[in-house]
């Protein structure tokens, strides 16, 4: 645990919170430093924290400064992870390097996952997470994401899996791993910008106690693992589903052309996907991740009375 700690910073804040069994929610850093453009990356973050707070729970934003992992963020760290330019972007894969390497990176929802396990907080909000990319079968080109939520157990509250994906062999390879995918509101699993997907979620709750009380019989009965909690973005934010398809199948024919590939992809795909939308995804984009981030806030609360 001593060995452990020197890599482990954890602000005061919410390590008084998670002492005290009061309610924290984790944020991810990569929307930050590569996700979003500037200054809408810094305000939407610092927007997330104050969604979170809104709902009585502390905001924890992960990520990398100079080799340890922080859970808990201070404005002026995370308007550095917003500005400073050859922030990495690190997943589970890369954690251990930038450790020792003293590395500043952002957190990727594999990332953030895996370090919120560490610190012990239970309830995560992002946009949307990764998942197989289209062509996967043959490509294996699968977000470590997946797997990640298997892993922890950590309630991971988003917009579904991002548009530019493969939806359908995503939802086969969380059902594979045992991931349940959980519908709030809705039976239909959203497409980040879109409400509709064409594809069902498997199970569907109608408030944040549902979802605390699934997590804590898994949790309780020995099961592990994480649970996907899939909110649609709010509609009056939505985007069309035919014009977005449009945007993406013409992103990624463009991206075979360029020879995108590999970490480069998505957030490459998702920049040419807003240049094509006029700027309405970004828009978007900022509407789902603080309908995620009160939500998730309100989960924690749930748990949080469920577990004292």
């Amino acid at each position: 645990m001593e060995a452990r700690s020197s890599y482990l910073r954890v602000a005061r804040e919410v390590s008084e919170a998670l002492a005290a069994g009061r309610p924290v929610v984790a944020l991810e850093s990569t929307v930050i430093a590569h996700g979003l453009p500037r200054p809408a990356n810094v305000e939407v973050a610092l927007a997330m924290e104050a969604a979170v707070r809104a709902e009585g729970t502390t905001p924890a934003t992960i990520a990398l400064l100079d080799g340890r992992i922080c859970v808990g963020l201070s404005a002026e760290e995370i308007t550095r992870l917003g500005e400073e330019p050859g922030v990495w972007k690190a997943s589970r894969r890369d954690l251990g390097v930038a450790l020792a390497r003293r590395a500043t990176a952002a957190t990727t929802v594999a990332g953030t996952l895996a370090c919120a396990a560490l610190a012990g907080v239970r309830v995560f909000a992002t946009g949307g997470v990764g998942g197989a990319h289209r062509g996967a079968a043959t490509s294996f080109d699968i977000s470590a994401d997946l797997p990640e939520l298997a892993r922890d157990p950590v309630i991971t509250v988003c917009a579904g899996a991002k548009a530019i994906l493969d939806l359908p062999l995503t939802l086969e390879y969380l059902e594979t791993h045992g991931v349940p995918v959980i519908g709030y509101q809705t039976d239909e699993l959203p497409a980040f910008y879109t409400l509709e997907s064409g594809l069902r979620t498997p199970h569907r709750t109608e408030s944040p106690q549902d979802v605390a009380e699934i997590a804590h019989a898994q949790w309780r009965s020995g099961l592990g693992g994480g649970l996907l909690v899939t909110a649609p973005i709010p509609a009056e934010h939505a985007l069309p589903r035919a014009a977005m398809e449009a945007a993406v199948e013409r992103s990624l024919a463009e991206a075979a052309t360029e020879g995108v590939s590999g970490p480069r992809l998505t957030p490459w795909l998702l920049a040419r996907v807003a240049e094509l939308t006029g700027g309405e995804s970004v828009a978007a984009n900022r509407a789902l991740l603080l309908n995620n981030a009160a939500i998730a806030a309100r989960i924690a609360v749930a748990l949080a009375a469920i577990t004292i």
